[in-house]
This record gives structure tokens, C-alpha cells and sequence, in this order.
């Protein structure tokens, strides 16, 4: 939660398309990394109890893990000291770190108490393909970055349709060229 006179993100989004099962992290509107996620296998929405996620525009409410090694497992969003590692069979609990999101529109208002989180998993081979329960699933290496990046306040963009705008590398100043020995500049 935010303390006060804590200052709010606002200069990174995350933007997550569920029909690429990606998400676009931005840094002042310039998209800076690209990662695999897995949304729900049981649709959209925002339904309780629907397992659905849930689209629009949402934010970071609240970061938890920090300083927890990778694979550790949270249970009510507290580690609890055991260590999943990656596709451990018949494991499927919530790890590493939490990004909870709180809706900002009607359409997603119940997300903070259905418990939408941004998080790892230890089901890694299942990134790419809609298999969680709600949140937006990430690798463990993928979900710390973004965490170390993204604050309190950051914007998340959930929406069915494909990723706006590819990753590119932002546009880098024109050189000006060294004049060529033989055309002496006048």
C-alpha cells in the first residue's frame, strides 16, 4: 500500500494483450521489454468466482516479494518459505512476486477483492497459452524484472485484442556524417 507523501508511477504501463499472450512494459510511452504471459484458461471478465480476467484499464495497487528469492511460494500473499522450483510437478501455487491490480473502471471494479494479480508461477512451460485462474501469470526472471521496475500506481491495460505496437527499439538522433575526404565541406 502506499504511504503517505509516497509518490505514484507514472511514468511506466504495462500493456498486456490477451489474444498474444504478452505484455508490452513501457517507460514514458517508449515500449522497453517484451514478455510472455499467461492470462486465464476460463475467459474475460469480472464476474466473481468466474476465474476470469478481467479487461481495461486497472493499476499496481500493491507489490509484494520484495527481497524474496525466486520459486518462493506466498500463501494469502505472506511467503511462506518453501522454494517451488520451475515445473515442479503438480504445482501450481503463486510465486516470487505480486503485482496486485486494482480496476479503474466499472468493467473491472471487483479485481482488488477477487485478488487479480500480475505474479509468477512455477508452470513456466504453460507461459504463452491461457492457463490461470484470473491473474496474469509470468516466469519468475520475468516477473522480478517487472517488479523492479514498475511502482505503486503504474497503469495496466488489459485488452483481447493484439499488442498495439510491436516491440521496437526507440528511435535513436540522426548522426551528422563526416564529411568525405575527397568533398571538403563549403
Amino acid at each position: 500500500m502506499l504511504a503517505s507523501g509516497c509518490v505514484r508511477d507514472n511514468v511506466h504501463t504495462l500493456r498486456i494483450s490477451v489474444a498474444d499472450q504478452k505484455m508490452v512494459l513501457t517507460e514514458h510511452g517508449l515500449p522497453i521489454a517484451t514478455y510472455p504471459v499467461s492470462t486465464s484458461k476460463f475467459g474475460l471478465g469480472d464476474r466473481p468466482g468466474s476465474n476470469c480476467t478481467p479487461l481495461g484499464t486497472l493499476m499496481v495497487k500493491e507489490k509484494i516479494g520484495h527481497g524474496q528469492p525466486p520459486g518462493m511460494k506466498f500463501k494469502n500473499r505472506w511467503p511462506t518459505g518453501e522454494i517451488v522450483p520451475v515445473d515442479a510437478p503438480g504445482r501450481d501455487p503463486i510465486v516470487t512476486r505480486i503485482l496486485r491490480l486494482k480496476g479503474l473502471e466499472t468493467q473491472n471494479r471487483l479485481s482488488y477483492e477477487r485478488m487479480i494479480y500480475i505474479h509468477g508461477t512455477p508452470e513456466e512451460r504453460n507461459i504463452g497459452t491461457p492457463m490461470s485462474y484470473g491473474c496474469i501469470r509470468m516466469r519468475s526472471a520475468d516477473v522480478m524484472e517487472v517488479f523492479s521496475r514498475v511502482g505503486v500506481g503504474a497503469k495496466v491495460y488489459i485488452k483481447a485484442e493484439p499488442v498495439d505496437a510491436p516491440l521496437e527499439a526507440p528511435p535513436q538522433p540522426l548522426k551528422k556524417a563526416a564529411p568525405h575526404p575527397e568533398h571538403p565541406p563549403q
